[in-house]
């Protein structure tokens, strides 16, 4: 992926001056999350249509429709009550629709015969402020626990969080025993790259950095 318009340059609040690497703080925001992951499942996975399921403060702090533009998917259809919500198709016939709903699976998509259905969280991912990188770590442990507490799906379940150092270690620590409850671990990057943290490598990383 190529995208340079995920993530949202802020000032930092007082109390966080100082704690980010740079001047600003770099958020990738819970919907930016979405839709990148959305974008991962239609160029790389082989969807057709990709649902997401924002809620009122992810449509605040991300734009939807404009970013779904720029990239060539022209709203078709309205969907609910709010401005973003609906169905948007690009050119080759892909869509994404857009339905604020909850209970639904932050980002769901039909694969072959399967359903890939994801949890999302988002997080300030330049940050040095102690409580913004545990909010990082716990935004992966509790869609890890959301997918765990909800009806065993047929398909594919994954936990989908921004990319930063942190979540990489705490992503390889936690894959292998995720794999055992079915859940897969994937990593939104800057620019809308998606790393898939798979159990075997994450084990095997953490085996030879004992050995060494």
């Amino acid at each position: 992926m190529d995208f340079e318009d995920l993530v949202t340059a802020l000032e930092p609040p007082p109390n966080r001056v100082g704690k980010s690497v740079g001047a600003h703080e770099h958020h990738l925001y819970e919907g930016a999350v979405m839709v990148a992951y959305a974008m991962h499942l239609l160029r790389t996975q082989g969807a057709r249509d990709v649902r997401v399921h924002p809620d009122g403060e992810h449509g605040k702090q991300f734009d939807f429709t404009g970013w779904l533009g720029r990239r060539a998917f022209a709203k078709v259809s309205n969907l609910g009550s709010t401005a973003y919500g609906g169905v948007y198709r690009d050119p080759a016939g892909q869509t994404i629709t857009i339905n604020p709903k909850s209970g639904l699976g932050d980002v769901v998509a039909d694969v072959g015969d399967h359903v890939i259905s994801a949890e999302c969280k988002g997080g300030i991912i330049n940050t040095r402020h102690p409580g913004q990188v545990s909010r990082l770590y716990r935004g992966l442990c509790e869609t890890v626990g959301m997918l765990l507490m909800a009806t065993p799906s047929q398909g594919r379940q994954v936990a989908v969080v921004p990319l930063t150092d942190g979540t990489l270690r705490l992503a390889e620590r936690l894959a292998p025993r995720c794999a055992l409850a079915g859940i897969e671990i994937a990593l939104v990057g800057i620019r809308g790259e998606v790393l898939e943290v798979k159990a075997k490598e994450a084990a095997e990383q953490a085996a030879g950095r004992n050995d060494a």
